[in-house]
C-alpha cells in the first residue's frame, strides 16, 4: 500500500504544492443523487509525496484551487475528473497530460485503463476493490484512502515512461495536443437546446414528436439543473418518448400517459402540454441523418480506408486516429470539424481525407 498523507484542511496543501510545477491527480466523487457531481475527495501525488485532499470544507474563493489549477496536471482518463472539478471551480488547469490518451499513442489498447497501464508500464496488478463506495461519507474508512491513494501512486512514472517512449517515436506532441483538447469548457456544459442527444430512443421519432421531444428535454434538464437533481428523477427517458410519442393535448390525455408520476401531472402537467402544444404541427422530419447512402457509404469506405491504411504503417488501430463515427458525421453532413481535420491530424491524414471528400 503506498504511503500518503489525509490533508483535511485543503489550503494546507498550498506549501506542499509549492516548487512542483507538475503533479498527479485523480478525483472522487459522487452524482447519484444530483444533476451535478460533488467533489468528495482530490488524490494528488508530487515528488514529495501522495497528498489525500478532502475538498467538502473547502472555501470557493480558497487559495488551494488558485494553486492546484496553477499546475500541469497528469491525470488518466481525466475527461470526468476534469468536469468535476471545472463545475466546482469553474476553471481548468493550467496544462494537462492524460496517461491514457498517451498510451494510445504509444500502440497500446485504446481506452486501457489505469490498473492495464501500471501492469503494462511496471508489472504491478492494483485491485479494484471500491469502485462504488460512498465517497460522501465521513470519516473515510482507511482501506478506501489507501484505495485512492493508489490511484495517483504511479501517474508520475508512467508519464515519465510515456513521455519516452512518444519522444522516440516523434510522437509526444501529439499526446500534448490530444489531452489539451479535453480542456475545452464546451465539452461539459451542459446546454438545455442540446438534452435531446442523451434521450435513449429520442432518435426513432419523427415530424412533430420528434420536436416535442427536444422541447420537454430542454424543460427537463432546465429543472433537473435548477434543482440539482438527476435527470431520470423529473422524468425518466421512456415516459418522455411516450409523451412525444403520443402527443396529449389534455390533462386528462396526460393521465393515460403510462408511467407518468401522478404529482407530476398534477404540478407540471400544464407546462409538459404547452411544451408539447408548441413542437407545431408540421410533417417534417427532425431528426438529423444518422446513416450514410449508398453514395456516401461509397466514400466512408473509401476514406476508412486511408485512415486505415495510415494507423497501420504507424502500427496503431484506425480509432485512434479516426474513429468511424467521425468519418460518417463528415460524409453526412458535410462539416469537417473534428479531430481528424485539426492539429497534427491534419497533415499526417486529413488534408488528405479533406480532398477525398
Amino acid at each position: 500500500m503506498p504511503d500518503f498523507s489525509l490533508v483535511e484542511n485543503p489550503d494546507a496543501m498550498v506549501a506542499r504544492l509549492s516548487g512542483h510545477d507538475r503533479i498527479g491527480l485523480d478525483t472522487e466523487f459522487v452524482r447519484e443523487r444530483t444533476f451535478y457531481a460533488e467533489l468528495c475527495l482530490v488524490q494528488i501525488a508530487t515528488a514529495g509525496g501522495i497528498f489525500c485532499v478532502d475538498p467538502l470544507a473547502l472555501d470557493e474563493a480558497s487559495a488551494f484551487w488558485e494553486h492546484l489549477l496553477g499546475r500541469g496536471w497528469i491525470a488518466h482518463s481525466a475527461r470526468q475528473d476534469i468536469e468535476v472539478v471545472y463545475q466546482t471551480a469553474d476553471r481548468m488547469p493550467e496544462a494537462l497530460f492524460d496517461t491514457q490518451v498517451a498510451a494510445g499513442l504509444a500502440g497500446y489498447a485504446p481506452q486501457l485503463g489505469y490498473a492495464g497501464l501500471v501492469a503494462a508500464l511496471f508489472d504491478v496488478e492494483l485491485p479494484k476493490s471500491h469502485t462504488r463506495a460512498d465517497w460522501s461519507q465521513r470519516p473515510l474508512p482507511r482501506a478506501l484512502l489507501e484505495y485512492a491513494a493508489e490511484d495517483v501512486q504511479y501517474l508520475l512514472p508512467a508519464y515519465e515512461s510515456l513521455c519516452e517512449t512518444l519522444d522516440k517515436l516523434g510522437r509526444l506532441d501529439w499526446a500534448r495536443q490530444d489531452s489539451a483538447l479535453l480542456l475545452d469548457p464546451a465539452l461539459y456544459d451542459s446546454h438545455p437546446d442540446h438534452a435531446i442527444r442523451r434521450v435513449k430512443g429520442a432518435r426513432n421519432l419523427r415530424g412533430r414528436s420528434r420536436n416535442a421531444a427536444a422541447r420537454l428535454a430542454a424543460w427537463r434538464e432546465r429543472r433537473a439543473m435548477r434543482n440539482n437533481k438527476p435527470r431520470r428523477w423529473i422524468l425518466r427517458d421512456s415516459v418522455l418518448v411516450e409523451l412525444a410519442g403520443r402527443l396529449p393535448a389534455t390533462e386528462q390525455d396526460l393521465k393515460r400517459i403510462d408511467g407518468l408520476p401522478r404529482k407530476l401531472a398534477e404540478r407540471d402537467g400544464r407546462r409538459l402540454l404547452a411544451e408539447i402544444r408548441q413542437a407545431g404541427d408540421d410533417a417534417v422530419d427532425y431528426r438529423p441523418p444518422t446513416a450514410p447512402d449508398g453514395r456516401q457509404k461509397s466514400v466512408l469506405e473509401s476514406l476508412q480506408a486511408a485512415v486505415d491504411g495510415c494507423a497501420e504503417d504507424l502500427g496503431l488501430p484506425g480509432e485512434v486516429i479516426a474513429p468511424r463515427r467521425e468519418l460518417s458525421a463528415a460524409v453526412i453532413s458535410g462539416i469537417c470539424d473534428s479531430r481528424v481535420f485539426q492539429g497534427w491530424r491534419k497533415t499526417l491524414i486529413g488534408d488528405r481525407l479533406l480532398a477525398m471528400l
